[in-house]
């Protein structure tokens, strides 16, 4: 009969404390939080760059997090997505208005920046591989690399009148937009 009497209230105790780890964990802060970059080009179109943000925490990103020569969702969490409210051109293609995802393929040297017409899917599959559609391939683009001065601990986009950004880490990748 002690044993009974003893039992139920940990039980008890024990389920609220389930409860409590639970609706703590939906309350943490995400690990890459999302994130949106806006500005205007100098043909006057407004961009806007949907995308998650992971940190540094001091791993190796490039060639390691991010290996080289894959197909990478260009942030964490869903596939990056980019919107224009004009036509604008990117190496000689043109991108209508509108809503598009963006990929890309790091190597050491250059990267691939590949825009897509596919939007809102996850950008990476359970087992590793990428939810990019390459039949909704629109183009890819080449973009040079440059080493940044100061470590950017988030991956961040930023746009300017001359096209947008992606820092992370000691890296910098330019891509010219018109």
């Amino acid at each position: 009969m002690k044993k009974k009497l003893f039992i139920k209230p940990l039980l008890v105790a024990l389920s609220v404390m389930c409860s409590l780890t639970m609706v703590m964990a939906q309350n943490a802060a995400p690990l890459s939080p999302a994130a949106i970059a806006t500005g205007t080009l100098k043909s006057g179109a407004n961009i806007k760059i949907t995308y998650s943000s992971p940190s540094v925490k001091g791993r190796k990103i490039w060639g390691d997090l991010v290996p080289f020569d894959k197909l990478w969702r260009a942030g964490a969490n869903a596939a990056t997505q980019i919107e224009t409210d004009k036509e604008v051109t990117i190496e000689g293609h043109q991108l209508a208005k509108g809503k598009y995802s963006i990929y890309a393929i790091p190597t050491e040297k250059d990267w691939s920046i590949i825009f897509s017409s596919q939007t809102g899917q996850s950008g990476m599959n359970h087992d590793g591989t990428t939810t990019l559609d390459l039949t909704k391939e629109l183009f890819r683009v080449s973009s040079n690399t440059k080493k940044s001065k100061t470590i950017n601990e988030k991956l961040v986009y930023t746009i300017n009148d001359k096209g947008f950004v992606l820092s992370w880490e000691y890296l910098e990748v330019m891509v010219p937009v018109k």
